[in-house]
């Protein structure tokens, strides 16, 4: 089987250190070139990391015909701009998290999709691949924690740099965007259905006017799932799923290494069992799904739906804040 041919759309880090290298590990992957607004920094990035072509503007990579697929990892304002774009230029897409800034953004993607039902779209949540996480939806649904009750999840790190762009308002920054939405989307990943109602609570940064502290509730009518994320606390992740008969903890459920096993408890009455995941790295296993895909003509792993779904919830959150009460969907 041949391998789906890649272009890169931007040089940010998250590209150059994880991403396009477990990529390029994946089975089905091949990173065929990489794009900059600068050539020089496009030029650097290719022989950094054995990209055969580099392209000095992201219209230039857009109109080669031999790329079949783009990754977005560019900042989040863009990414709706240039996911249109690819599309438009007949290249699938898989663009970083979070689908964009907005609904309205997010549904303009979902209506430009819609209008090219040959190509493939997906939002990058990299976690749900992984095997940890597959285990966990799995035992959830086989009923061996019992009925799901809550899930409480945590995500933190510390970053005051006005420099960096988690840290600027404008163009989407702020722990919500960049790793509340996780929390959301786990939930409704285990849970298997959406909010109905959600509580947040947000605290900004008075430079940046990014918010540096969430903490959020979502009501799914059979339970509840709670989450906290943070720009300026001690880094920390963690998730517990808690059910009538037993829990399930995960000890690395977000930024999982490439390079070490992870591990994760499951509990089912008295019994305490500690599985070990097989070393793996999620970015590959992501790439080789969605080239996957394309290659087979096949469904997606998580449709574009899913990340307007999950879009909704964070909007939601951010007006129950504004109004310091509870906000329906």
């Amino acid at each position: 089987m041949k391998k789906l041919r890649w272009g890169v759309l931007s040089t940010a880090n998250i590209g150059l250190e994880k991403v396009i290298p477990a990529m390029q590990q994946g089975e089905y992957c091949e990173m065929a070139a990489i794009a900059s607004q600068s050539l020089e920094k496009g030029q650097a990035a290719a022989a950094q990391l054995g990209i055969p072509k580099a392209c000095g503007s992201y219209d230039e990579l857009l109109a080669d015909a031999e790329i079949d697929a783009v990754y977005i990892p560019l900042p989040n304002h863009l990414h709706v701009p240039w996911a249109i774009k690819a599309l438009k230029a007949g290249k699938h897409v898989l663009c970083e998290k979070p689908i964009g800034l907005t609904t309205v953004e997010a549904e303009e993607l979902l209506d430009e999709a819609r209008k090219h039902p040959e190509l493939k779209v997906m939002e990058a949540f990299m976690y749900r691949h992984h095997p940890q996480w597959q285990r966990a939806q799995q035992l959830v649904n086989e009923g061996k924690i019992g009925a799901l009750q809550t899930i409480h999840s945590f995500f933190s790190y510390y970053n005051a740099d006005p420099e960096n762009i988690r840290n600027m308002a404008d163009i989407g920054g702020g722990g919500l965007m960049d790793i509340g939405c996780y929390c959301i989307s786990l939930a409704r990943f285990i849970f298997g259905s959406e909010p109905q109602k959600v509580l947040g609570k947000l605290e900004y940064d008075p430079e940046f006017r990014t918010d540096r502290l969430c903490s959020g509730i979502l009501d799914f009518g059979e339970g509840t799932s709670s989450f906290t994320c943070s720009t300026q606390l001690t880094p920390y992740q963690r998730v517990n799923i808690f059910g009538t008969e037993g829990r399930i903890e995960i000890e690395i459920p977000f930024n999982a290494p490439p390079d070490v096993p992870c591990r994760m408890l499951h509990q089912n009455g008295d019994q305490l069992e500690e599985i070990v995941l097989e070393i793996c790295d999620q970015y590959t296993i992501q790439g080789d799904l969605f080239s996957l895909s394309v290659l087979n003509d096949t469904e997606v792993p998580t449709p574009l739906e899913d990340a307007f779904a999950n879009m909704k919830v964070l909007e939601a959150v951010i007006r129950s804040s504004g109004k310091g009460a509870w906000t329906r969907l």
